[in-house]
């Protein structure tokens, strides 16, 4: 069990040495080295001989994959080896019409779909789908495309169809004329955003499961074409962006598609969905591969593409579009600034003409998000300290005092009237704790919200009964593996709620990757434990400490998978007795705050070279999930 522990001279250097060190910029160096040292240890890779040639040979010959050269954008090896694709929802979002099941995005039921705020699809066998959503859920069941275009109703024909000129390879699009039914109008794509994302589509619509091979431009025609923005998903160009047509002559995009009966001789890089693609394809923010493979694990990104911290790089178009692709948002922080779209000379293309995919998916992803509030303390609470509360208050060794509604998931957790353990609330009934803290009989244990004299009740306070206590099953009291507990909360007499509203009480959001923060991130932690001079700490303390990576030099075989360090190595900030249970929060580069751990164990609190250890939440993700529900748990890939 552990406290919050720092005198106020050390939490100011503290602070300065946050602010001036770049500890991001000695990570990203150390990673090099190390990735050097990866490459050179682990590819020796030589080219394959060829194949005697036999007289029954039917196959191609074998596709040699090259030994990539050491460049600065793929990532490790180690990276590389875990297939990570765009369903690998540790590092990316899912779609709304998928949620986030085991670290892979799985297909929803059309039932599931967002329903306010969205536009009707019409389908190609002519029945109405309700949204975008809906209609991708279907084409991501049955793995074929289902959508033709957006319209109030099915009568325009011909349906959206995509075409390959078999001799130069020129691809055209049919789109429905909804105004005048049976006018379909045959255009071919601008060359303008033209790549291989799309390029993938096209092909996949043709029954060329591994996408294109290659893409090319034909000369400049007259007449009208239309640009195209795809993402890599789709399963037909009619959910991709289909921009206003253009009418003043433009070069035409082409694809090959590829064919696996005779791959290239040479592999630069090997997707995971086996196709090939030239390693300076890798890290573009473009899906060459099909499947997103070729920009999951990167550690720079090619043409202006943008790096998300968890390796994967988006396309520059993504930068502040009002959709989060990294799960921290840091796409659309207001720092980054916006690089013209597209390979247009003159203004960036419009779609008036035609309903965009990507706006009904943001609207549709907003719709979801709405749904739980969390993350986000209510601003609006009048910071009141409580009555005759004394300027006299001391900086307590360890931390500082919290104002009394600053913390708003910060629970003081009550066994027979007297407070040894916190904990958070995560909405709902449900509230996080460590397993050392409870046991299972419910009766003893009262959870306060909104306390903060840990002896006396404020004006926001609210007891609350628990009705049940669930603590994980492999707990282990010896080792504090699997330190978690789930503690529900009694409703209110006749209603569904657990506590009455109240401005002074926030749930916190419970991250469902543990790639959502990375090392030397900073974070805070909360509660009322024992300071460095041993005395129970009477108010709410809060302190900033540091994610540690490698726990296991300080704690050897005693650190455990889901466990997480974090402090101050010098031993100035720390979690101690008292503080079991609490929460140690991390905030994106929105403001969006995530229950990163538990306060569990460590040794020597405060002390050089022991920093606390934490129960990592989003470890157990798929437990809570499981025990809370789909509503309680999390603000995304839900």
């Amino acid at each position: 069990m552990r406290s919050v522990g720092v005198s106020l001279l050390m939490l100011f250097l503290l602070i300065i040495h946050f602010e001036t060190s770049s500890p991001q910029e000695s990570e990203e160096t150390s990673d090099t080295e190390q990735h050097v040292q990866q490459f050179q240890q682990v590819h020796h890779w030589q080219k394959l001989p060829k194949p005697e040639p036999t007289t029954t040979k039917t196959t191609p010959e074998p596709t040699t994959t090259l030994a990539p050269e050491l460049d600065e954008f793929l990532g490790s090896p180690e990276c590389l080896e875990k297939k990570f694709t765009r369903a690998s929802c540790s590092l990316v979002f899912c779609p709304p019409w998928e949620r986030c099941i085991e670290g892979q995005c799985t297909c929803k039921p059309p039932y599931m779909c967002p329903v306010d705020n969205v536009t009707p699809v019409c389908g190609k066998d002519n029945r109405m789908y309700l949204s975008y959503c809906q209609v991708m859920a279907l084409s991501c069941r049955t793995k074929k495309s289902a959508m033709s275009h957006f319209a109030l109703n099915c009568l325009a024909e011909p349906k959206f169809r995509t075409l390959i000129d078999p001799d130069t390879k020129g691809v055209k699009i049919v789109i429905p004329n909804v105004n005048n039914p049976g006018d379909g109008e045959g255009l071919p794509v601008c060359w303008e955003l033209w790549d291989m994302a799309a390029a993938n589509v096209v092909c996949k619509e043709h029954d060329k499961q591994l996408g294109a091979a290659t893409i090319h431009k034909l000369e400049q025609l007259p007449g009208s074409c239309v640009s195209v923005r795809c993402q890599g998903f789709e399963t037909s160009l009619s959910e991709c962006i289909i921009y206003d047509k253009t009418s003043n002559g433009s070069e035409v995009a082409t694809v090959t598609c590829y064919d696996k009966s005779n791959p290239p001789k040479e592999c630069g890089f090997r997707c995971v969905n086996n196709k090939c693609v030239s390693q300076k394809q890798t890290c573009d923010g473009v899906d060459d591969c099909g499947d997103r493979s070729d920009e999951m694990c990167c550690r720079k990104c090619r043409n202006n593409a943008f790096l998300c911290k968890t390796g994967v790089c988006v396309h520059k178009d993504a930068l502040r579009d009002n959709q989060m692709d990294c799960l921290d948002g840091a796409d659309e922080s207001p720092k980054h600034v916006v690089i013209q779209r597209g390979r247009f000379k003159g203004t960036s293309p419009t779609n008036s003409e035609n309903k965009s995919p990507r706006e009904e998916t943001r609207l549709s992803r907003e719709t979801l998000e709405m749904k739980l509030h969390c993350g986000i303390p209510n601003r609006t609470v009048e910071n009141v300290q409580e009555r005759g509360r004394s300027s006299r208050v001391k900086r307590v060794v360890g931390g500082i005092p919290a104002n009394p509604t600053q913390i708003q998931w910060q629970i003081a957790l009550e066994e027979n009237k007297k407070i040894d353990c916190g904990g958070a609330y995560i909405g709902g009934c449900w509230v996080i704790t460590a397993a050392h803290c409870v046991r299972p009989n419910p009766s003893p244990f009262r959870v306060k919200f909104s306390l903060w004299k840990k002896s006396r009740a404020q004006d926001t306070t609210d007891i609350v009964p628990v009705e049940e206590i669930r603590i994980h099953p492999k707990y282990n009291a010896s080792s504090y593996e699997n330190d978690i507990a789930l503690v529900k909360l009694e409703k209110l007499p006749f209603r569904e709620q657990c506590l009455e509203d109240n401005p002074a009480v926030s749930a916190v959001c419970v991250p469902w990757t543990t790639q959502l923060f990375k090392p030397n991130h900073t974070c805070s932690i909360s509660g009322w434990g024992r300071t460095a001079d041993g005395r129970s700490a009477q108010v709410l303390l809060w302190a900033n400490v540091s994610l540690i990576d490698n726990c296991q030099r300080f704690y050897k075989d005693r650190f455990k998978p889901g466990m997480m360090c974090a402090g101050d190595l010098a031993g100035s900030v720390d979690s101690c007795q008292g503080d079991s249970g609490g929460p140690l929060v991390c905030e994106d580069e929105l403001g969006v705050s995530y229950l990163w751990g538990i306060v569990s164990w460590g040794e020597r609190c405060g002390q050089p070279g022991f920093p606390g250890v934490y129960t990592q939440v989003a470890h157990y993700f798929e437990w809570i999930r499981l025990h809370t529900g789909w509503s309680a748990v999390t603000k995304y890939n839900s």
